[in-house]
């Protein structure tokens, strides 16, 4: 983990982001000589879609439309109490 100082944040702080982004890489943010902060890189998300894109690859594109499609017919909008 890499320490750099408050001053040095506010001065290169799109540097710095881009750093954490990028590598993955922890800061910790000290000032006079404590430290203070760390900024750590957020949680790997993914769409739905990346996440299913490895379960299907031999789908085309119009059979994705088409699943897709499917997927969403009849799907009622309504909330319903479950205890009905």
């Amino acid at each position: 983990m890499e320490t750099i100082s408050a001053t040095d944040l506010a001065r290169n702080t799109r540097k710095i982001l881009d750093k954490v982004a990028s590598r993955g890489e922890t800061m910790a943010i000290e000032r006079n000589h404590i430290t203070i902060a760390k900024i750590v890189p957020s949680e790997q998300t993914m769409t739905a879609a990346q996440a299913l894109a490895d379960l299907h690859p031999a789908l085309t594109g119009q059979q994705a439309a088409d699943w897709l499609k499917d997927s969403k017919e009849d799907f009622d909008q309504a909330v319903r109490d479950p205890w009905e």
